[in-house]
């Protein structure tokens, strides 16, 4: 059985993607690994040669900045990447810059794939998520933050990335899956205040046309961490291969529930006290069919 990892990735030194962490996360369990480095503004391309494992594969790209409503040019890179992938493989596992599996997970994500293999039923496996916010300490907790997502999907030309990257579709179809018990640790919203500001200036351009860019995130735009609506302290163990930038935090991160809880409507409020009653989300968004 061959497993294959994949992912792309444009400016990762510019704007301070974990994307050397992101790879070397999965890639003992992967035979092959596939990277679309963007061209970039930045040594990219060096970093990701700089990871010595001859299991990498690096195609360049050059990203079409104009595909950029519903940050569509994401998906389009992903799909190069998922292409590039060799016919052989039965698996493929994706991940982004800013995200990073447990290797406690690894033992159990070979299991599951090892399981379902034989069921061809199965076409994807779906893991949980901790979205990590502020610093490494916290989690963001509402319904306005998914749960589950696909990362591995059993290998079909048919299959491609949807929308703006978070998922996959089948010739169009949601994906049939299993869900695992493994996490995938995203980091995207960790950082000082100052990078949060450049990574939604940078993140909105590729949804959103110049105008509304300069109109919404201006240059003196300030971000603002109410937009969490609730955060949990994290109590567990992180990736080894984020300790050392764990370690080199710099910033102090602190914040008041009662200032989230505001900034939370009545009828989001309603939503997720039903949540927590519930565990059921209502018009939650899943962009796959569990089996």
């Amino acid at each position: 059985m061959k497993i294959a990892g994949f992912t792309f990735i444009r400016n990762a030194i510019k704007n301070d993607y974990s994307i050397v962490e992101a790879i070397t996360s999965i890639l003992p369990i992967c035979d092959e690994f596939v990277v679309a480095v963007g061209q970039s503004e930045d040594n990219t391309l060096g970093l990701i040669q700089g990871i010595k494992s001859d299991k990498i594969r690096i195609i360049e790209t050059i990203w079409d900045d104009t595909k950029r409503e519903g940050g569509r040019v994401f998906a389009l890179e992903t799909d190069k990447a998922y292409q590039a992938i060799s016919p052989d493989t039965d698996w493929a596992f994706y991940i982004q810059g800013d995200e990073c599996v447990h290797e406690d997970d690894l033992a159990g994500i070979l299991q599951a794939i090892n399981d379902h293999n034989e069921n061809p039923e199965v076409e994807g496996l779906l893991f949980k998520y901790r979205h990590f916010y502020g610093s490494y300490d916290y989690i963001a907790a509402s319904r306005r933050w998914y749960r589950k997502e696909i990362r591995l999907v059993r290998f079909n030309p048919l299959v491609h990335s949807y929308k703006d990257a978070q998922g996959f579709r089948k010739d169009g179809k949601k994906l049939k899956v299993k869900e695992i018990s493994a996490h995938i640790f995203h980091y995207g919203w960790v950082k000082p205040p100052t990078g949060l500001n450049q990574k939604v200036r940078n993140f909105t351009q590729f949804y959103h046309d110049d105008a509304w860019v300069a109109e919404n995130v201006p240059a003196d735009y300030e971000f603002d961490f109410g937009n969490a609506e609730r955060l949990t302290r994290f109590t567990g163990t992180h990736p080894k291969v984020s300790q050392s930038r764990i370690k080199a935090q710099n910033w102090e991160f602190d914040f008041d529930p009662s200032v989230l809880r505001s900034k939370m409507s009545l009828r989001r409020k309603v939503l997720q006290k039903i949540a927590d009653w519930t565990g059921w989300r209502i018009g939650e968004y899943k962009n796959y069919q569990r089996i």
